[in-house]
């Protein structure tokens, strides 16, 4: 039985058999409806949808698995981010999907792309048994216009069944969750986890694997677009303020997580925004803390007072990474095409914790793809007993959890794209300055600062700033930019302490160099040459 814009391609021409009564891309309203009656979820005070994702309140990395077959065997990069399920591992647990389909009540069917330029997006399938979850996929990906729906063909399909548990003995999984993804037989399969962030990414995941054979740069990065038409890419980690900074009343929103850069545009593959929702600000981030006062908005794990269903955003009882999901013309001055034209400036985003890294740097095409392969931020300590210090993440390309090719064919691809385009780029840091974070009285840069240094990168002044060479990692910082003081741009003066500064600058370089010894057989000279090397004290 099928309810709502029957799809002329149905699940029986995929080899899907079920007499569960499917719900065909329904929209917003039907599908909180569902999500209510169902008791997925409640509605908050002023109208966004407020759910639980259970034990799962983040992507569940080690659960996830390419099925290596002769497709796979020589394109993808095996390893600790990619690895590998057997191939007759995947044909019983694609069995076992199946055979859950069969006997369901009800589903709920998505049909959707994969980006915004035409030529270079994909047509994804998403079978779901929970209604909020599909409400999530239909707000993130790009919602075909009713005309394409009608003639709509799978080209990839996920089912997503939090309430499968797989089996590892049978299914070669560490765990009852799975994320399986097969590029040969186009199917990815979700079990065990109620997370519904997991469908994005293996569709951001998905577009990796299929986008540099056509020469187009996939990223994690937010982007926008200047008054003057200038797009500016946003590379960074969660936590080091992508979405934020990218969210810019200023500024034409093109999107806030995963973009394609081909020869004609940076193009968003998604339709909406997921941001994080924990000690979310009214008066740093106007345009997102509106989404959550807004119907269609769904928010994960966010806690809300029991007799007002007022929203408590500082409460972090259910999750640090309490998440809001919203359509992205939610944010006023978001682009209506998803798309602008190539950038100026691609920024590089860290929250350095250790106190090193000045706010703004400008860097060489080669220093910009050693900073893009290691892909650094740190972590703030005190998540262990015991542990004091600050927590380096390198994460290559800032998404190594979703690049299944190797570093490099990303590195390479981004600076040919950097070099046909005189582009500049810009390392900020977005983390904290005058000590490392667990130092008493030490605070995280103003987002009032990063902005104002921002904006001169983006409007061009900083082109014409007088610059000093950082002694520890080559890149040139500016002495001067209007309206900031220049006291907070030499890391090293902020610091009361200047030889616990050089011993930790020290300690950071040794960690960036062991970092990328993994990738120094794969680039050229100049790049291995923009590796930091530790001040020689004076």
């Amino acid at each position: 039985m099928s309810t709502m814009r029957i799809a002329r391609h149905g699940l029986d021409a995929q080899g899907i058999e079920t007499m569960a009564e499917l719900f065909w891309n329904l929209e917003t309203a039907p599908l909180v409806e569902h999500a209510l009656r169902r008791g997925e979820g409640r509605l908050a005070k002023d109208g966004p949808l407020v759910v639980t994702t259970g034990k799962h309140t983040g992507r569940s990395a080690n659960d996830k698995f390419i099925v290596r077959d002769a497709g796979t065997e020589a394109s993808v990069w095996w390893g600790k981010s990619n690895k590998a399920m057997s191939p007759d591992h995947f044909v019983a647990l694609k069995a076992d999907f199946l055979a859950e389909l069969a006997q369901r009540d009800s589903l709920f069917v998505q049909d959707l792309h994969g980006g915004s330029q035409p030529e270079h997006r994909v047509n994804v399938r998403v079978i779901n048994e929970l209604a909020w979850h599909s409400l999530f996929i239909r707000t993130m990906l790009v919602r075909p216009a009713a005309e394409e729906l009608a003639g709509f063909v799978p080209e990839y399909t996920i089912i997503d069944l939090p309430s499968f548990r797989a089996d590892p003995a049978r299914h070669g999984t560490r765990s009852e969750t799975v994320i399986a993804v097969s590029l040969s037989e186009k199917l990815i399969l979700i079990g065990g986890t109620a997370y519904a962030g997991e469908m994005k990414k293996s569709v951001f995941g998905l577009l990796n694997y299929l986008l540099p054979p056509k020469g187009v740069m996939p990223m994690h990065c937010s982007a926008n677009i200047g008054p003057d038409g200038d797009t500016a890419v946003f590379f960074g980690l969660s936590g080091t303020g992508k979405t934020t900074l990218s969210a810019d009343a200023s500024r034409t929103l093109i999107g806030d997580d995963e973009h394609g850069w081909s020869d004609t545009a940076v193009f968003n593959f998604e339709g909406g925004c997921y941001a994080k929702m924990i000690r979310l600000s009214a008066e740093a981030e106007p345009e997102i803390f509106a989404t959550t006062k807004r119907f269609g908005t769904v928010l994960e794990n966010v806690v809300m007072e029991p007799g007002t269903r007022a929203l408590d955003l500082d409460d972090a009882s259910l999750a640090e990474n309490s998440r809001g999901a919203y359509p992205i013309d939610f944010i006023p001055n978001a682009s209506a095409h998803n798309l602008g034209p190539v950038p100026k400036n691609i920024i590089f985003l860290t929250a350095d914790a250790f106190g090193i890294m000045p706010p703004i740097a400008k860097l060489t095409p080669e220093q910009a793809m050693y900073h893009f392969l290691s892909g650094y931020t740190a972590k703030v300590a005190g998540t262990e007993i015991g542990v004091t210090e600050p927590e380096a993440t390198f994460s290559t390309c800032f998404g190594a959890a979703f690049m299944p090719r190797h570093p490099s064919e990303y590195g390479n691809l981004l600076k040919a794209r950097i070099a046909k385009g005189g582009v500049d780029c810009w390392l900020v840091n977005t983390g904290w300055a005058g000590g490392m974070a667990t130092d008493p009285g030490i605070k995280r840069m103003p987002i009032k600062l990063t902005r104002a240094l921002l904006g001169a990168a983006l409007d061009g002044s900083l082109k014409h700033a007088e610059f000093r060479v950082d002694p520890n990692f080559g890149f040139k910082v500016p002495v001067q930019v209007a309206g900031v003081d220049p006291s907070v741009l030499d890391p090293r003066a902020c610091w009361a302490n200047k030889v616990q500064y050089d011993a930790t600058a020290a300690k950071l370089v040794d960690l960036f160099n062991a970092n990328f010894a993994q990738f120094a057989d794969h680039v050229e000279e100049g790049v291995r040459q923009s590796a930091p090397r530790a001040a020689q004290p004076a």
